[in-house]
């Protein structure tokens, strides 16, 4: 019996591995692989066993800073790898792709990064910034391969020196499964109320406040609008929407709170325009999905975020950190006809398809992981 080349896929929540990379864990089993799925514990992390990849927790402090925590991340990094003996490593997110990767090398184990974001860190620029660069630029120095989610983080690495030209590439996101996220035009409005919808973390950084004083702009003239917010409220991360300000939001009838949810679609399809106004991004999974669905877009001109909208065409750009013209691209769409709406929602998905299709995400890993084990 041949024995399987062992995969070692990493992130920083179980909840990422099950939303974002389930297709790829498929479909490397199918292509014969072991499957070994490694994040902190959640209430996900049950839901792995069921795509066929065998689940190991591993408690990471995703969002601190303190040396000795991070320390501590790369001695079980070491410790799992030990153990476990993968023949690759795939590494996500921040603390996966700098101490896996260490501690992969140690090992003279082949890593595979992406990064699909450059989070909160990269938005400022100071003595953290300098060092996160300092920390990527000698994780990544023994890696066969980077990829990244847009051609600004792509270019960045590249100027600052922090990754080699020849061992990158470019991925379009984790993709969309277009099978899952079919097009859907339009209900018709008739008399109902016209629907925005935001669909993210509920992070400051994700333009929230800029969203909610947008809405307040645009119901002096269109009082009846919904603005409706879908996404965790993170009690942890400094950068969240605290409870209390979400219920003094929702209390003034400001904005419309959904909750969190597993299954996205349906929210999406009652939208009339999805809405993120982001200060950076990797390349956000909601708009990908609201564009395969058909929904007009209005994002923000940032990195990660202008890549999924052609603006005028599919949806529209708006400057960040700024909620009138955020209003005031949101009043152009409402003043649309339906029929044009649907215009716009079919050019998204047309560029969704050629673009964003999940297929061509898991081919390009499947190329790379089969070239650097070969």
């Amino acid at each position: 019996m041949v024995n399987k080349k062992k995969v070692l896929i990493v992130l920083n929540t179980a909840w990422n591995l099950v939303n974002f990379r389930a297709g790829l864990i498929r479909e490397l089993i199918a292509h014969g692989y072991e499957v070994v799925a490694v994040a902190p514990y959640d209430e996900y992390a049950n839901r792995l066993g069921q795509l066929g990849c065998r689940f190991l927790p591993l408690p990471m402090d995703n969002k601190g800073t303190h040396p000795g925590n991070d320390l501590l991340l790369f001695f079980r990094f070491l410790k799992l790898l030990r153990q476990e003996r993968p023949d690759i490593f795939l590494g996500y997110t921040v603390k996966p792709n700098i101490y896996g990767s260490f501690a992969a090398h140690v090992f003279g184990i082949p890593v595979i990064n992406n990064v699909s974001g450059l989070g909160s860190v990269f938005i400022k620029d100071n003595w953290l910034t300098s060092f996160v660069k300092f920390l990527y630029k000698n994780a990544f120095s023994r890696s066969t391969h980077v990829f990244f989610q847009n051609d600004d983080d792509l270019e960045l690495f590249l100027k600052h020196k922090i990754v080699a030209s020849h061992k990158v590439s470019r991925l379009p996101g984790s993709g969309v499964n277009l099978k899952q996220f079919c097009y859907m035009s339009l209900q018709e409005r008739d008399s109902r109320s016209f629907n925005f919808l935001l669909v993210a973390r509920l992070l400051w950084d994700k333009g929230v406040g800029e969203y909610v004083e947008a809405a307040s702009i645009i119901r002096r003239e269109y009082p009846d609008a919904k603005f409706q917010l879908l996404g965790f409220l993170e009690s942890k991360n400094p950068s969240a929407v605290s409870v209390t300000q979400m219920n003094e939001w929702v209390d003034g009838g400001l904005v419309e709170y959904l909750g969190e949810t597993d299954d996205v679609k349906p929210y999406l399809i009652a939208a009339d325009c999805v809405v993120l106004p982001s200060y950076r991004e990797g390349l956000p999974r909601s708009l990908l999905e609201a564009a395969a669905i058909g929904r007009p877009i209005i994002t923000t001109n940032v990195v990660g975020c202008r890549e999924v909208v052609d603006d005028g065409i599919s949806g529209f750009l708006c400057n960040v950190k700024d909620s009138d013209d955020l209003a005031a691209k949101m009043l152009l769409i409402i003043q649309m006809s339906n029929y044009e709406l649907n215009l716009m929602g079919k050019a998204g998905r047309d560029k969704v398809e050629r673009q964003f299709d999940e297929k061509m995400v898991i081919n390009k890993y499947l190329d790379v992981i089969d070239k650097t084990l070969s």
